[in-house]
């Protein structure tokens, strides 16, 4: 008996890479679709780390009179937050401030600057709070700094 060589793949062997591709490419998707969904989850913790870096950066300084530093002021504009001399300068270099595509910031009441005293409490500020909304296409979150300084995460919607 002569047995002819077949080339070629089995049965078995298609359909095992076929599902491999479909695993992979489901994964690649999720990665990709919905993305904005968590962007405005994921800037509000980073919001959060940056209003308390320039916070505790105030609170460390030891001058009672600001002086002009920038680096103690938290500016809030709408596509940057952090410290007013990062936002002015958005060198990756410096880990005080907070920027991404299709993002926007504001501030209720209307602040665009935002000062520390050396105890860390927001000056200006009489009873109320400062609430930031972090705005993607499909979600809003919210971090509120009271008059006391205490910088917490609201909800998202």
């Amino acid at each position: 008996m002569i047995r002819l060589k077949t080339s070629g793949f089995t049965l078995i062997e298609l359909i095992i890479v076929i599902i491999l591709l479909a695993i992979v490419s489901a994964y690649a998707a999720s990665r990709y679709i919905g993305q904005d969904s968590f962007a405005a989850f994921v800037a509000q913790e980073q919001v959060i780390s940056v209003i308390r870096q320039v916070q505790v950066n105030r609170m460390q300084s030891n001058v009672e009179a600001l002086s002009g530093n920038t680096n103690f002021t938290l500016a809030i504009q709408s596509d940057c937050i952090g410290s007013q001399n990062a936002c002015a300068l958005r060198s990756e270099t410096r880990s005080d401030w907070v920027s991404m595509n299709g993002l926007t910031f504001s501030a209720s009441p209307a602040l665009n600057l935002v000062e520390f005293d050396l105890l860390g409490n927001p000056t200006g500020l009489t009873g109320t709070s400062i609430d930031i909304a972090i705005q993607s296409v499909s979600e809003q979150c919210i971090v509120t700094i009271n008059a006391q300084g205490y910088v917490s995460q609201g909800g998202c919607s």
